[in-house]
């Protein structure tokens, strides 16, 4: 019952991703064509949003459901492994025609071809996770 709420999110988060056509794959295709704005609208919509919740965050002004403050660790600057990951990323994105967030959302949509790309980000999690202790960090 506590994680209810979480649910209800999710569901939430859901149905935004869907009806902003963000699980669409023309307008993935779009994007990676520069043919429209509409994704790059949204992500940085996201990432603006982002900023602002992370500064509230920093200063105290928001906390966590137990009412502690939420701590937001200082990351290592690192260009090289940051493009790399991003390249790996915009490129698994560009060849599937999804992105990892919104597979939950096309598999409720009937998308029974997006199970390959949910098999493929599970694989990918699990190889990351065998292989981050040899990675720097």
């Amino acid at each position: 019952m506590k994680y209810l709420k979480f649910l209800f999110i999710g569901i939430l988060f859901g149905i935004i991703l869907s009806k902003s056509e963000v699980v669409s794959w023309y307008r993935i295709y779009e994007m990676f064509k520069f043919q429209s704005f509409h994704m790059y609208g949204i992500i940085g919509s996201a990432i603006f949003i982002s900023m602002i919740f992370i500064q509230l965050f920093k200063t105290g002004k928001i906390k966590n459901s137990e009412g502690k403050q939420i701590s937001v660790k200082e990351k290592n600057k690192g260009t090289i492994r940051t493009l790399g990951g991003g390249i790996i990323f915009g490129l698994g994105w560009a060849l599937s025609g999804v992105c990892a967030g919104p597979i939950f959302v096309l598999l409720g949509h009937g998308s029974l071809a997006v199970v390959v790309v949910l098999f493929g980000a599970i694989f990918g999690a699990l190889f990351y996770g065998l292989l981050s202790k040899h990675l720097p960090h």
